[in-house]
């Protein structure tokens, strides 16, 4: 009874001392303690929290050893992370605090601590885990003068914290917060006069931006479902000529689209000027094989179609653990690749050209379908490249394959963001949704977000209700 009121006033002081941090400090530097997860997402991460010191737990340090090797981009990252501490450090000795640059604050690295009684009583094991909250709890009562936050992507780590009363947050700098705004259903112009969608459907088949009706200028290759009470239109906005085309429904390598959404996918995929393409939505909206048949369509204008995917093992179990050697390991995760394939395929008879032909891409590498591990190193000049699953990638891995892009390459990224498989991304954090916030609006890019699936009505309707 007496241990228990003590903990009480305990945690009743610390709740105080965080109280009075709040209220009568918020401009005092704070202490970010880094989580592994979140060197290994962004190893530019200790770059990113202005003038607030940063510190790794030697624990960290320890598991990031274990990264160092392979050929993944996880890999890459640990390896530059180690890199980097080295540089930074030089002669230096962490214990002191290594500048992290102008206008930036310190990094330490903090040995082990021992567990606390209330570390012990609530958490008997000692795994790396731990070994890092224990270092958060002995930072935060050591200096009750300065916020100290742990930084982490595990949410099973952060709230561990939070019922310790040490502060914890998610890696904020690469994460999109205007989720609905990105993802909403195609814009809708409503009682549109007659005379924008009678010039829409002229020979013309365009309008001027100004007299299209709009409250506010669209952005660059947004589209549009123009209607009154008579009729509608389909609609696309041009960056470059500033004004609102007709959107014409056409097939791509024998794949008709369905719906409004996948008309402006196929549109956009089939525009030269768009050189990077983001399609979203859910399981069964046809978004990758709507990618795959375009590339099909154009494949004279390319070198080679690659279509790859990042593998994220079901269950967190690593590739060595299944029977078989390479091809045959990685065979389950590029089987949804061949599916669309198939479909594809199975639209015309076995003894056509176009049938025959996607077995001689496949067989002469015009068509290559990848893990996205075995694209680094390839060129990609003169690319029809589609990345499927790319919400489960990070912002980062994202980028290093767009800039490698050579001339002459289109980029696809394909994905629903509430199907996320890997445990530290979620629906703001991922490539993808990064990919489609940042480059929102830049005259190269396109986004169309596909809502109406299209398997079957069972598949549909399993989607929505279940």
């Amino acid at each position: 009874m007496i241990n228990f009121k003590a903990n009480l006033i305990f945690l009743k002081i610390i709740n105080y001392i965080y109280l009075l941090n709040y209220i009568y400090m918020p401009g005092k530097k704070k202490y970010f303690i880094l989580d592994t997860n979140v060197l290994l997402h962004d190893y530019q991460s200790i770059f990113n929290f202005q003038e607030h010191d940063i510190i790794i737990p030697i624990v960290v340090l320890e598991e990031l050893d274990k990264f160092k090797k392979g050929n993944d981009i996880i890999n890459f990252h640990a390896r530059e992370l180690t890199r980097q501490l080295d540089k930074l450090a030089g002669d230096k000795l962490f214990t002191a605090g290594v500048s992290l640059g102008k206008g930036r604050g310190k990094l330490f690295i903090e040995t082990g601590k021992p567990f606390s009684e209330r570390m012990r009583s609530s958490f008997p094991e000692d795994t790396a885990d731990h070994r890092i909250l224990a270092i958060a709890e002995y930072i935060t009562l050591e200096h009750p003068n300065r916020k100290v936050i742990l930084v982490s992507k595990d949410i099973n780590l952060r709230l561990k914290a939070k019922s310790l009363n040490i502060l914890a947050q998610d890696y904020r700098t690469d994460k999109v917060f205007n989720i609905d705004d990105l993802f909403n259903e195609v814009r809708i112009l409503e009682d549109a006069g007659p005379e924008v969608i009678s010039s829409l459907y002229s020979d013309q088949q365009c309008v001027p931006v100004d007299k299209a009706g709009f409250d506010e200028k669209p952005f660059a290759h947004q589209y549009f479902i123009i209607r009154n009470e008579k009729s509608s239109v389909l609609a696309h906005y041009d960056p470059f000529n500033h004004r609102v085309e007709r959107v014409e429904k056409v097939t791509a390598y024998g794949i008709e689209p369905r719906n409004a959404e996948q008309t402006f996918s196929l549109d956009a995929l089939l525009r030269k000027e768009i050189q990077l393409v983001a399609l979203t939505g859910k399981a069964g909206t046809g978004k990758t094989l709507l990618a795959l048949a375009a590339a099909l369509h154009q494949r004279r204008e390319y070198k080679q179609i690659f279509l790859a995917r990042p593998i994220v093992p079901l269950a967190n179990r690593d590739m060595g653990f299944l029977p078989g050697d390479v091809s045959e390991k990685i065979e389950p995760y590029m089987q949804p690749l061949f599916d669309n394939l198939s479909v594809i395929k199975n639209k015309f008879s076995t003894q056509s050209k176009d049938y025959q032909r996607i077995d001689r891409m496949l067989q002469d590498e015009k068509l290559v379908i990848t893990p996205l591990a075995y694209i680094r190193g390839r060129s990609l000049s003169n690319i029809f490249f589609i990345v499927d699953e790319a919400q489960n990638l990070t912002p980062h891995e994202v980028k290093t394959i767009i800039t490698r892009a050579g001339e002459g390459t289109k980029l696809i990224f394909t994905g629903d963001i509430e199907q996320i498989d890997s445990p530290y991304l979620d629906t703001g954090s991922n490539g993808l949704t990064y990919l489609t916030d940042r480059m929102r609006g830049q005259d190269i890019f396109a986004h169309v977000n596909l809502v109406k699936g299209e398997r079957s009505y069972l598949a549909e309707l399993a989607s929505q209700i279940l």
